[in-house]
């Protein structure tokens, strides 16, 4: 029996570092797409999978959070950097996926480590890609924070006179090492959650609590096989 492609399940992923580490969940679950999505030279973004009610969309990792909250995807997985940056009403995120590790830090040129203490700032001028995230840190501290978005190339901002510190993702560090630049102070640490649409999950509560259940058997299995 065909189904209508309005009425599948669908699962937005992100496209790079975390889709191989979310893979092994989508696995465990019981999912599989069709050999497309494995396939580096595809500009396919819908995939079919192995079952026949639910299809695959491979999405960049800040527009998930917006399938999502719109209800083009009724679950999907992303960062909780990103569900905090947009906050979105729309998603319920009931699910730790422990994958993703990393960390929303503020970060400024090694020079102006020494004598700087962030304590005692009243304004700060910053370079980020999470405005909302960085605006309400700083308030919550007294301080008045300019954010000027960037969508990539953070660490130049700095060597470029735009700016004097950024707030961005860090994971190892060594990007903002390459670039003469020092972690200063941890936002928040991030890890990848699974989120749902609250519409679909009060309209189709059997399956999407099902699918809730698997990847938190996946989560725990892995776990304990760590």
């Amino acid at each position: 029996m065909n189904i209508p492609a309005n009425e599948k399940l669908v699962l937005a992923l992100p496209k790079g570092r975390i889709l191989k580490e979310v893979m092994p969940l989508v696995h465990h679950v019981g999912i599989h797409p069709e050999p497309a999505f494995d396939d580096d030279s595809s500009r396919q973004l819908r995939f079919s999978t192995n079952i026949e009610n639910v299809d695959i969309i491979r999405v960049r990792s800040f527009d998930v959070a917006t399938f999502v909250a719109f209800g083009a995807a009724h679950l999907g997985v992303a960062g909780n950097d990103v569900l905090m940056e947009f906050d979105f009403p729309e998603i319920y995120a009931p699910l730790d996926l422990d994958i993703g590790h990393c960390r929303i830090s503020v970060a400024e040129p090694t020079e102006l480590v020494e004598g700087d203490d962030p304590a005692t700032w009243s304004s700060v001028r910053v370079a980020t890609k999470y405005p909302a995230i960085t605006a309400k840190h700083f308030a919550a501290r007294g301080v008045q924070a300019e954010c000027i978005k960037l969508n990539g190339a953070m660490e130049l901002a700095p060597t470029l006179g735009l700016c004097r510190r950024i707030v961005d993702l860090v994971s190892s560090g060594a990007t903002l090492t390459a670039n003469n630049l020092v972690e200063i102070e941890v936002i928040t640490e991030v890890t990848s959650r699974l989120a749902v649409n609250r519409a679909a999950w009060k309209t189709r509560p059997a399956e999407i609590n099902d699918w809730i259940a698997r990847f938190r058997d996946a989560v725990e299995t892995k776990s304990k096989a760590a």
